[in-house]
């Protein structure tokens, strides 16, 4: 396959061929209630099928994929209410996520590259984070599938490096932190597709659903069907082994909706220190087929091996 980069003044779009691997959005138009911030949408599989849902009726700040932090001192960097004090609340504190500009986005030996300046703005108009946000893409030769199609799969690798600029420390936290049981979420979060509702989560000690909420693994994935033909698509995410918290503790759901998000803050705040760097660092295969636990761990080994965001010298 051919992979191609198309870019206007809001988004970028990814290709393989003529078809549309994804679009990053990094000039929204959402209300400031929503935290506007760049996101993945649509996602698809090889096959063309859609693996991300986009503002949702029942939690319009979910965009597809996107860099999404609830509790950042006091401020919300993921849309809608926030929780204190036992309940939600809706507060003026949700802040965007500013892109500043692209100092790399092209196409070289068939991996789409970006790397992205940003600054997180409040709603008050503060700055207390920079970020430099570098993301590649490919498609991986051969896969694991179900018997129902080629099991071909495709490799997005997101990293993140914020700094605190604010002068004074930040505790970066989830709802789970200020109170609220099994709602750690917060970081690389993904929204599937109504129709994944009830899918399957799988780890390295086999598959399950809602239970493995708040579980610890070096990955995890979700294999889903989709409405219309009835196929199916596994996303494999992978933690990095560079990351503080790693193996990281997974914010997932099946039911009431399809959710996924490696979340490093979810039971334990972080105090993010004046002047400091943190870097965070993901891979998520997303693979046509229904792959099973066997499959999703080669998967996930050989994003591992294939270094799309190699250390800078």
């Amino acid at each position: 396959m051919v992979i191609s980069l198309r870019h206007d003044e809001t988004e970028v779009t990814a290709l393989a061929d003529d078809l549309e691997l994804f679009r990053y959005v990094y000039r929204p138009g959402e209300a400031q209630l929503e935290s506007p911030r760049p996101f993945f949408h649509p996602v698809r599989t090889l096959r063309g099928d859609l693996v991300t849902l986009y503002r949702p009726h029942d939690h319009v700040w979910h965009k597809g994929i996107a860099l999404s932090l609830p509790h950042v001192g006091t401020e919300n960097f993921w849309g809608g209410p926030t929780f204190r004090n036992g309940a939600y609340a809706q507060e003026h504190n949700d802040g965007a996520m500013r892109h500043d500009g692209f100092d790399v986005a092209d196409v070289k030996d068939d991996v789409v590259r970006l790397d992205e300046r940003l600054t997180w703005v409040t709603e008050s108009g503060q700055t207390p984070v920079t970020e430099r946000r570098r993301i590649a893409a490919t498609v991986l030769p051969d896969g694991d599938g179900d018997g129902g199609g080629d099991g071909a799969a495709w490799l997005l690798a997101f990293e993140t490096t914020l700094v605190n600029i604010s002068g004074a420390q930040i505790v970066i936290g989830s709802p789970t932190t200020a109170g609220r049981p099994n709602a750690g979420y917060g970081g690389l979060f993904w929204r599937g597709p109504r129709s994944f509702t009830g899918g399957t989560v799988m780890t390295p000690d086999g598959a399950g659903s809602d239970e493995l909420m708040g579980m610890r693994a070096p990955w995890l994935a979700f294999a889903g069907r989709h409405d219309e033909h009835g196929r199916s698509s596994t996303l494999v995410f992978r933690d990095s082994p560079a990351n503080f918290s790693y193996p990281s503790q997974w914010f997932v759901r099946s039911t009431p909706f399809a959710a996924v998000c490696p979340a490093p803050f979810f039971d334990t705040e972080f105090p993010f220190d004046a002047d400091a760097a943190l870097t965070l660092r993901y891979e998520i295969a997303v693979a046509d087929g229904s792959l099973d636990p066997a499959a999703c761990a080669r998967l996930a080994e050989r994003a591992a091996a294939r270094d799309l965001l190699p250390a800078e010298e």
